[in-house]
């Protein structure tokens, strides 16, 4: 987490204020989300005694699609650099019926986390890498004399290399300084890009077999934790074959193979599978489609309540199998999120109703909304518009005028047919944009004026004319 005041990171305002930059509205369940991430930094600094008794106050946030819900969860995971993996609930069936079952919501997050902490270790070594890939270069561009003893090499704390030559006859170290000399001006060369397109021929570990790969997504194997594809690549012999290619991407995959060798994935693996115990955030979209008890037991309903009574044991804490090995949920933190416009939050069995003891209603959006959304966030899609079509060299300007009608478009839209909420923003300013859009790289007329006038010349007709609109908007 970013360290900011205190040694537990931001403070619940200053969250919030980072949330602000890119959700408009929606106060409290900022407010909500703030303080159950804040809450975990409080939890580190507790003894152990009681630390292990905290445990995360899971959030339902209630409202229509395109309001917020899920840009809230993600950036807030962002903020915290948890491991962050968003599911929908209806992809999930009850144990005995076909589909995901449930726990792989969790095996999904722990592959986040191991991808995660290892793309930090990578950055951090990734200096050494480079510098022993570029040792790798110039051996293949000038492979060193057959009699010199490699292993008399060594490195200076100020990196530069040192040969003990204590013993070699006078011919031999003459020859020897005479490759070191070149060797010199070959390295000069290479630092400074002159031998880019210049090939050399090296031996690459060849991938595994189809077959390796068609046993390792067999069915059922992932549920028992069994990492089949890496049992494979430990028990076969490795093969290697030889490539020719120029410098350019040669050291792209001497750099790769010398992380891999660098990477100590089993400390790697251990601090993904406790950050994402302690810190990880999953978020369940859908919530309110596995609602709704009593139901017949046969038809698309069948398996709802067996979904909720599958995911109880994970929001409520257990050990997950893994193929990194076993991972608690004990203080993982969920966040499910759900329109709820057919059925309601006291639809969901009562054990899983008190694993969500916070609920949040986020409201809908109005004009003044809308038209904040399109201007104020950081990657407001004014901004995102304006940029796009300034890479083709069309100034686009949008008035204040023109954005205001924008905004009233979207919200009368969303209230004559289905509300999808913001969402209705990129449909507007899509058939706003059309014409300029496809015309930009051949249009002379490169500035572009979007007021009142032309946004309701452009969406009068669509607008006005229901049938249509239904399929344009």
């Amino acid at each position: 987490m970013n360290k900011n005041n205190d040694d537990k990171g931001l403070t619940p305002r200053q969250i919030v204020a980072e949330l602000d930059k890119y959700i408009i509205g929606q106060d409290r369940a900022k407010k909500l989300v703030a303080i159950a991430l804040r809450n975990r930094a409080r939890r580190r600094c507790l003894h152990e005694d009681i630390r292990e008794e905290v445990y995360p106050k899971n959030i339902i946030m209630i409202g229509p699609t395109g309001v917020g819900k899920t840009e809230i969860a993600r950036r807030l995971s962002k903020l915290a650099y948890a491991p962050f993996v968003k599911v929908e609930a209806t992809k999930y069936t009850e144990v005995g019926y076909v589909g995901r079952d449930v726990e792989s919501m969790v095996r999904d997050l722990t592959e986040v986390g191991v991808n995660m902490v290892r793309d930090e270790k990578t950055s951090e070594i990734r200096g050494r890498a480079e510098e022993r890939a570029s040792e790798r270069l110039l051996d293949l561009l000038l492979p060193p004399p057959p009699h010199l003893s490699r292993s008399a090499r060594q490195r200076k704390k100020g990196g530069e290399i040192v040969y003990d030559m204590e013993g070699l006859p006078e011919e031999e170290k003459e020859r020897f300084e005479r490759w070191l000399r070149t060797r010199q001006k070959i390295e000069q060369q290479l630092n400074d890009g002159l031998l880019e397109e210049r090939d050399v021929e090296f031996e690459i570990q060849v991938q595994s077999g189809p077959m390796v790969e068609v046993l390792a997504g067999g069915p059922g194997l992932e549920e028992m934790g069994i990492d089949v594809k890496g049992l494979f690549e430990k028990m076969l012999p490795k093969k290697t074959k030889s490539v020719k290619m120029p410098v350019r991407d040669a050291r792209r995959i001497l750099k790769d193979e010398e992380v891999e060798k660098l990477l100590d994935m089993d400390k790697v693996i251990k601090e993904a599978v406790q950050r994402v115990e302690q810190s990880g955030i999953v978020f369940i979209d859908e919530i309110d489609k596995v609602a709704g008890r009593g139901t017949a037991g046969h038809g698309p309903d069948v398996s709802r309540e067996g979904v909720q009574r599958d995911l109880l044991p994970i929001v409520e804490g257990s050990k997950v199998i893994t193929k990194y090995g076993m991972v608690s949920t004990d203080h993982i933190l969920f966040i499910a999120a759900g329109s709820f416009h057919q059925t309601k939050p006291s639809d969901l069995i009562p054990e899983l109703q008190g694993r969500f003891p916070l609920r949040v209603e986020l409201n809908d959006l109005g004009v003044e909304e809308y038209r904040r959304i399109l201007t104020e966030p950081k990657n407001s899609l004014t901004k995102q518009y304006t940029a796009l079509l300034a890479t083709e060299g069309v100034n686009v300007i949008f008035t204040t005028d023109g954005v205001d009608e924008i905004a009233r478009s979207a919200y009368d839209v969303n209230q004559r047919m289905e509300n999808i909420g913001a969402r209705r923003l990129y449909t507007i300013m899509e058939r706003l944009l059309e014409d300029i859009s496809f015309d930009a790289p051949h249009t002379d007329n490169k500035e572009l004026t979007v007021n009142r006038e032309f946004v309701r010349n452009t969406l009068s007709g669509i607008i006005q004319d229901e049938d249509l609109s239904k399929f344009i908007l």
